[in-house]
């Protein structure tokens, strides 16, 4: 939905921040939906930056839900913006409108969140996170799912996810009172912001080393990039996320949303390059958590 977001996370691979100004127009969105309706999409995952910053975002999500192919809204968000008066509406409008939520939380800890995120965020999504299960996000009886996602605090790989999961729960169950359906563990992609992080350090090197040792081709057959299609905020189309910051497109004639043929994207190439090794290092890496018990 844009790049624009309240926070500047210091592993953020789209640089993504409160200064940046792409964001998707209403004339994206729409050529989005005629596309999502003429393809038949069942799925539909909306990111940015924060994509709350967009102010056509409700329209959008209600559009959506009039789709008849469309079975699931998923909404990708730091929590923390939530918290912020021109927000505090949403909670109750994703809830209302069954929309699907991953909620960042890059550790159950207050120093580590704030060390990635800066002071004060830990505290914010503990609140929204309270108020997402009074709606009945988490809980299991609502069918309001709510994901958490787990990132590095640096250059090394997620540990297990059902052992980060279980530590998850068990602490901010204990601590705050707080539920949650699954944890996502999420490899930090060395691109953008986390990229020049590293580089700055002299650590960049050692990173993408340790991606390309820690390859599994049993990761091969899982990855995101052969089940998705990414579409940037001008409506351009890539194999996945992480290419749209690179700036590499599908390896299809036409690229922009509202003119390409939904046939034409399916079994053509992908782009890849050295990044990829992050999706494939170790238990594997998606939007969606590890590779490794992934069924399919």
């Amino acid at each position: 939905m844009g790049y624009r977001c309240n926070l500047s996370c210091s592993h953020c691979h789209v640089g993504a921040g409160p200064n940046r100004k792409e964001t998707m127009s209403l004339q994206v969105i729409e050529d989005i939906l005629r596309f999502v309706a003429i393809a038949g999409v069942k799925e539909v995952d909306i990111t940015g930056g924060a994509p709350e910053t967009n102010q056509h975002l409700a329209i959008f999500i209600e559009r959506l839900g009039r789709i008849r192919s469309v079975e699931r809204i998923l909404l990708r968000t730091n929590l923390a913006i939530l918290d912020e008066a021109e927000y505090k509406y949403l909670p109750e409008f994703f809830a209302r409108h069954g929309v699907d939520l991953v909620a960042s939380m890059p550790c159950y800890l207050e120093e580590n969140v704030e060390f990635q995120r800066g002071q004060g965020v830990y505290q914010k999504n503990i609140r929204i996170l309270q108020q997402l299960n009074l709606l009945g996000y988490g809980t299991g009886t609502s069918g309001l799912n709510l994901s958490l996602a787990y990132n590095p605090g640096g250059n090394f790989l997620p540990g297990p996810q059902s052992e980060l999961e279980a530590a998850y729960k068990e602490h901010l169950l204990r601590a705050f009172g707080v539920v949650f359906d699954s944890l996502f563990t999420i490899t930090n992609m060395p691109i953008g912001r986390f990229r020049d992080h590293l580089a700055k350090q002299g650590l960049l090197d050692g990173y993408l080393k340790l991606l390309a040792d820690s390859y599994n081709p049993l990761n091969l057959a899982k990855v995101m990039c052969r089940e998705l299609v990414s579409v940037d905020w001008q409506g351009l189309l890539y194999d996945c996320d992480f290419n749209q910051i690179l700036k590499k497109p599908v390896s299809i004639g036409e690229m922009y949303i509202g003119r390409v043929d939904p046939q034409a994207l399916s079994g053509g190439p992908i782009a890849v390059g050295n990044h990829c090794f992050a999706c494939v290092a170790g238990a594997g890496s998606s939007c969606r958590g590890s590779l490794i018990d992934k069924v399919g």
